[in-house]
């Protein structure tokens, strides 16, 4: 059966974004990357809300054939390695109103799924046989997805950064069980591994 995975860095008092409505930027480092790498190659499939998804269809795509800047840390072999398996990854867009446009780099990899139809979308991903769908970013989604018990992990990179406001990251109240901890040399952030409650 698929796990749905949410994959996102938060601040260290809970914020999925600062005031200013960006995440943790400061902190999104060579741990970082590597951690997404790691999730992306491991992704059957990557669910996204359509913020999400025009956010990281404008950045993601370029990245693998940019020119060459060993002075540019998001032109590394990870962040390349990211870039192509966003670009040749299945990707669905969760939305009642968008279109994927014609010229888009991603056109014939993404499905329009609407919002009633997401459960339906991930049974259907279920069935055929896929191990992982990971969520990125995509706040709104996968909150309304954990209320219905539709996640069943959320790997949580914390930075060590506190905003004192802005976007919460969770919307209601929740109890998870902690199934791993991780960090690495040179990087403060910690990742935290919880697994959701059985519906």
């Amino acid at each position: 059966m698929s796990k749905v995975i949410v994959c996102n860095m938060v601040s260290l008092d809970g914020y999925f974004a600062g005031p200013d409505g960006n995440p943790p930027l400061a902190a999104m480092d060579a741990f970082f990357d590597a951690y997404n790498l790691e999730r992306i190659t491991a992704a059957d499939a990557v669910l996204l809300g359509r913020t999400s998804y025009q956010g990281f269809g404008d950045y993601w795509p370029r990245i693998a054939d940019a020119p060459d800047d060993p002075a540019d840390r998001s032109l590394d072999e990870v962040n390349r390695g990211i870039s192509r398996r966003w670009n040749e990854a299945p990707k669905a867009v969760v939305t009642d109103s968008y279109r994927v446009p014609d010229d888009h780099p991603w056109r014939d990899t993404t499905t329009v799924v609407p919002r009633d139809g997401v459960a339906a979308w991930i049974a259907s991903v279920t069935e055929s046989g896929a191990d992982e769908i990971v969520i990125f970013g995509s706040h709104v989604l996968w909150n309304a997805l954990l209320a219905q018990g539709l996640v069943d992990e959320l790997h949580l990179m914390v930075a060590p950064i506190t905003y004192g406001s802005g976007t919460p990251a969770f919307a209601s109240p929740a109890t998870f069980t902690l199934a791993e901890t991780r960090t690495q040399p040179g990087s403060a952030n910690t990742l935290l591994v919880y697994t959701t409650p059985s519906p």
